[in-house]
C-alpha cells in the first residue's frame, strides 16, 4: 500500500529541537519494509522499519504540537505631555465629507476626546469597532471626539486621506476622522503613537485642559486580554460627572507616528 505525507509540523522541545512528522500514519507502515527517509531543515531520519520514538508518540495520540500565531510591531509609547497642558489649536480637513474642523467647533461641550489613530497600524485596527462602540456611548452623554491621522502618505500611503474616508465609512465612525497632512498638529499635541488618547476637559473660558493622557485598556494584539476601554472609560466617567481624574495613568501603547522622510 502507498504511503504520503500529509502534513508535516516542526516544533522546538526541551532539550533540542524535535521534529514531529507525518500527522497521520497508517498502522501497516511498522510491519512492511519500505525504505523511509523523513528530512526537514534541521533533521534527518532514515529507517528501513518502524517509527522513531517521537513519531510513535505523535501516531499513538494523534497529536501534532502547533505554534501561536503573534502580531509583532514596534512599540512606542505615549509620553511628554503634562496634565494640564491646554488643547492647541488646529484646522484641518475631514477627507469623508470635505468639511474642515476647528478646536472651536468643539467649545459647546464639557469635554473632548482627541485621538490620534491611522488606518494600518495592527494597535489600532485591535480596538477600532471597540472605539467605535464608547464613542457612540459618550457621545450622547455629551463628549465631543475627534480622530487625527498625521502618518506620512510618503511611506505609508494606506493612510492617505482617501483611505481614511473609505475606513471611516465602512466603520462608521461617529466622529470626525481629520487628515493632518503636514503633521503640524501632532507635533503641537506631542503625539508620537497610534493610537493615543487626549481627554481634556472645559475650563470656563479657557481652552479646554487635559486630565487624561493614556491608555484605552491592557489589551493589545496577541496578549489575549478581553478589550474593555476601562482605563478611558473611567477618566470620561470622572470628567463627565464633575470629579477629578486620577493623576495615575498607564500610557498609551501602538504603532509610533509615521512622521515624514527627514523630518525630525
Amino acid at each position: 500500500m502507498a504511503t504520503t505525507c500529509t502534513a508535516l509540523s516542526v516544533a522546538s522541545m526541551a532539550g533540542g529541537a524535535r521534529a514531529c512528522l507525518f500527522s497521520h500514519l497508517p498502522r501497516t507502515l511498522a510491519k512492511t519494509n519500505i525504505s523511509t527517509s523523513i528530512v526537514s531543515s534541521k533533521w534527518i531520519y532514515s529507517s528501513k522499519m518502524g517509527l522513531n520514538p517521537l513519531q510513535r508518540e505523535c501516531a499513538i495520540n494523534k497529536t501534532v504540537p502547533t505554534r501561536k500565531l503573534q502580531v509583532r510591531a514596534a512599540r512606542t509609547e505615549s509620553q511628554g505631555v503634562s496634565l494640564g497642558f491646554r488643547a492647541p489649536s488646529f484646522e484641518l480637513p475631514e477627507p469623508l465629507t470635505g468639511k474642515t474642523w476647528k478646536l472651536e467647533d468643539f467649545e459647546p461641550y464639557p469635554a473632548l476626546l482627541v485621538m490620534f489613530i491611522c488606518n494600518h497600524c495592527p494597535f489600532v485596527k485591535h480596538l477600532k469597532k471597540d472605539i467605535v462602540k464608547l464613542t457612540n456611548f459618550y457621545m450622547k452623554k455629551g463628549l465631543a471626539v475627534v480622530a487625527i491621522s498625521s502618518n506620512s502618505v510618503a511611506t505609508h500611503p494606506q493612510d492617505g486621506p482617501e483611505l481614511m474616508a473609505e475606513d471611516a465609512k465602512i466603520l462608521n465612525y461617529p466622529f470626525p476622522y481629520l487628515y493632518d497632512e503636514l503633521q503640524e498638529v501632532a507635533r503641537d499635541f506631542g503625539a508620537v503613537c497610534t493610537p493615543e488618547f487626549f481627554l481634556f476637559k472645559k475650563d470656563g473660558r479657557r481652552p479646554f485642559e487635559l486630565v487624561y493622557h493614556g491608555q484605552y485598556d491592557d489589551s493589545r494584539p496577541s496578549n489575549n486580554v478581553p478589550i474593555t476601554g476601562r482605563d478611558l472609560s473611567l477618566a470620561i466617567d470622572c470628567v463627565l460627572s464633575g470629579q477629578p481624574v486620577s493623576p495615575v495613568q498607564k500610557p498609551s501603547v501602538g504603532c509610533g507616528v509615521k512622521w515624514h522622510p527627514g523630518a525630525k
